[in-house]
């Protein structure tokens, strides 16, 4: 009858050992993916940074309106990757660390079931050894014996009780951390991507208002002054043989229809410019 009653208790060892192991895998899985998908964002921030760094570079090599608008841009970039910082250190403190935690939590409760696992078979070993007894000498006492495996009993009874007990606590614990671990994750995120989202936005807006026609204008005042000081009095012998093949090369008449309104403007001031010099540059 001893034996019989012992089965309901493994029964019962193999649904707490299957509750632990489900546990280690799926928690050890995840650990391992929210590691990953730290370091992943951790890459992205410092891509971001390197992009950043590009950006401003970039600005400097620009006219006015578009270095101050990429300059900002950048800036606006760089925040972003405060906020992904902050995301990332959010994550292991709040997400990656308490899964790491669990593997200690389920090599004590892996221990208690293996010290339960000893126990109950320490009474099964004292159970077939009064059995075999009562086989032999049916009419003998066994006072020894049945008082070893009444011991053994309520050995197996007290523990199997505690590891009821330490199984509870570590599945009401299970579901209350997997919820809490899992929420942290979800609000981390969502504010990350609320900040991202209004930084972003004015990012947009930032190159949204960028005026290229005032660069455009910036940049045909400075094409301008570089022509007027290229075709400043000059007496070198090269400068003054290049404007006179460059005289002859181009037509000057306004209404030549393959040069447009801007290359005779340009044309008709090197003239000029070069007029003093030279009375006669057709002639040259």
């Amino acid at each position: 009858m001893r034996l019989v009653s012992s089965l309901p208790r493994d029964s019962q060892v193999r649904i707490m050992e299957n509750t632990v192991a489900n546990a280690e895998k799926y928690f050890g899985q995840f650990c391992t993916l929210m590691a990953s998908y730290a370091r992943k964002t951790a890459k992205l921030r410092d891509k971001s940074d390197l992009l950043v760094k590009q950006l401003i570079d970039y600005a400097n090599t620009e006219n006015p309106e578009l270095r101050s608008t990429m300059k900002n841009f950048a800036e606006e970039l760089a925040k972003v990757q405060d906020y992904r910082q902050a995301e990332v250190e959010r994550l292991e403190t709040k997400v990656v660390e308490p899964l790491k935690r669990y593997g200690v939590q389920l090599k004590q409760t892996q221990a208690e079931i293996k010290r339960f696992n000893k126990v109950r078979n320490n009474e099964i070993k004292q159970l077939e050894k009064l059995e075999r007894l009562r086989q032999k000498s049916p009419s003998d006492r066994h006072t020894l014996a049945e008082s070893n495996v009444h011991k053994a009993s309520v050995d197996a009874s007290r523990t199997t009780q505690q590891l009821e007990e330490t199984i509870d606590e570590f599945q009401k614990k299970k579901l209350k951390d997997i919820q809490k671990i899992f929420s942290d994750f979800v609000t981390i995120e969502m504010v990350f991507h609320a900040k991202a989202l209004e930084v972003y936005s004015s990012a947009f807006q930032n190159l949204d208002d960028y005026d290229f026609e005032r660069d455009m204008e910036v940049r045909g005042l400075e094409t301008h002054h570089s022509i007027r000081t290229l075709v400043q009095p000059c007496r070198s012998a090269e400068l003054k043989t290049c404007c006179q093949h460059l005289i002859k090369s181009i037509p000057l008449q306004e209404d030549t229809p393959h040069i447009n309104p801007v290359q005779c403007q340009l044309c008709m001031c090197i003239v000029q410019a070069l007029a003093h010099f030279w009375p006669n540059p057709g002639d040259a």
